[in-house]
C-alpha cells in the first residue's frame, strides 16, 4: 500500500509538471503574436507624419509585454523569473528589451536628429527609461520605467500632430538609416554567436537547461526587428521609390524574421548534426543568418 501511494503521488507530480509545461507552451505561443499590424494602424493609402509609425510600433511592442499574459517576467518571483519554470518568456523579454534599446537609441540619436540639432525631449526620456534594469522590481520597477517610456513615445507622436509641431520628425535620410541596419546586424551577429555557441564564455559546458535561454533571448531580437522592419518599410517609402531593389530586400527580410520570432518547440533540444533529435538553436540560427545577410545587402544598397 505504501508503494502504491508513493506511485500515485509520483504520477500526480509528473502529471502536474506536464500540464504546467503544456500550459506555459501554449500560453507562450499565444503571447508571441502581437495584436498589432502596421498597415492596419496606418493604412497605406492615408498620409502620415514621419516618425509616428516608428514610435507607435515601439510603444506597441513594449505595451504588449507589459500588459498581456503575465506581464513583465524577468523581475518576477523566482519561480516565474528568468531561471526556473517560466524562464522562456523571461529570456525572450530580455532579448526584446535589448533590441528595443538599440532601436530607440538610433531613433533618438540619428533618425530624428542631424548634427547639432538638439535631442527630442520625449525620446530622450523614453531612451533613458528603456535603460532601466529589466530584473529590478522596485525603486524603480522595470514595469514602471518601461511604462513611462511607452507614455513618452506616445507623447512624441502627439507632438508630431501638434500645431505648431513640438516633436522632431524622422528625417528619412539614407545615411542615418544605415546606422539602424548596422545596429541590427550587430545584434543578429550576437544572436548567431549565442545560437552557435558550444561552450559558455567562461569555458564551462552548455547544459540542456541553458539551451532554451539562448534560444529565446535570440528570438526576442527577431521579434522586435520583425515589427520594426514593417515600420521602416512604411517610413522610408520615398527611399524605396528611388531604389526599388530596397523594397524587395526589405520584404524578403520579413519572412525569416517572422519565422525566427514565432518558432516555439515544446522543448528546446540540442541534438547533434547527425542525430535523430532536432537542434533547435541551429534551426533558429538559419533564419537569423538569412535575415542578417539580407540586412547586409540593404546596407550596401543604402551606401551606394
Amino acid at each position: 500500500m505504501r508503494l502504491k501511494r508513493i506511485g500515485i503521488m509520483a504520477g500526480a507530480v509528473v502529471a502536474i509538471w506536464f500540464a504546467t509545461v503544456l500550459a506555459l507552451h501554449f500560453g507562450q505561443k499565444s503571447h508571441d503574436r502581437l495584436d498589432y499590424q502596421v498597415d492596419v494602424a496606418f493604412p497605406p493609402d492615408k498620409p502620415f507624419i514621419p516618425g509616428e509609425i516608428y514610435a507607435t510600433t515601439m510603444a506597441e511592442l513594449m505595451d504588449h509585454e507589459l500588459h498581456s499574459g503575465f506581464g513583465w517576467r524577468p523581475n518576477d518571483f523566482f519561480l516565474w523569473g528568468p531561471h526556473v519554470l517560466a524562464d522562456n518568456n523571461a529570456n525572450r523579454q530580455l532579448g526584446i528589451i535589448t533590441a528595443l534599446r538599440e532601436t530607440m537609441r538610433v531613433f533618438k540619436d540619428h533618425l530624428t536628429k542631424i548634427s547639432s540639432n538638439e535631442y527630442d525631449p520625449n525620446l530622450l526620456i523614453a531612451d533613458t527609461d528603456f535603460r532601466n534594469d529589466p530584473e529590478k522590481w522596485i525603486l524603480p520597477s522595470a514595469e514602471g520605467k518601461y511604462g513611462d517610456a511607452v507614455e513618452h513615445l506616445r507623447m512624441y507622436v502627439a507632438g508630431l500632430h501638434a500645431d505648431p509641431q513640438t516633436s522632431s520628425p524622422l528625417n528619412q535620410r539614407n545615411v542615418e538609416l544605415i546606422r539602424l541596419f548596422q545596429s541590427w546586424t550587430d545584434m543578429l551577429g550576437d544572436a548567431h554567436a549565442m545560437l552557435y555557441r558550444t561552450r559558455k564564455p567562461d569555458g564551462s559546458p552548455i547544459y540542456p537547461w541553458d539551451d532554451d535561454d539562448y534560444f529565446y533571448h535570440a528570438q526576442g531580437y527577431a521579434h522586435v526587428m520583425y515589427y520594426m522592419m514593417q515600420a521602416v518599410i512604411r517610413e522610408y517609402n520615398q527611399t524605396q521609390k528611388t531604389k526599388p531593389v530596397l523594397t524587395t530586400l526589405m520584404q524578403e527580410t520579413l519572412d525569416p524574421l517572422q519565422k525566427a520570432a514565432t518558432m516555439k518547440p515544446l522543448i528546446v533540444l540540442d541534438g547533434s548534426p547527425t542525430g535523430i533529435f532536432a537542434n533547435h538553436r541551429r534551426n533558429l540560427d538559419a533564419y537569423i543568418n538569412e535575415a542578417r545577410q539580407k540586412m547586409y545587402s540593404i546596407r550596401e544598397e543604402l551606401e551606394r
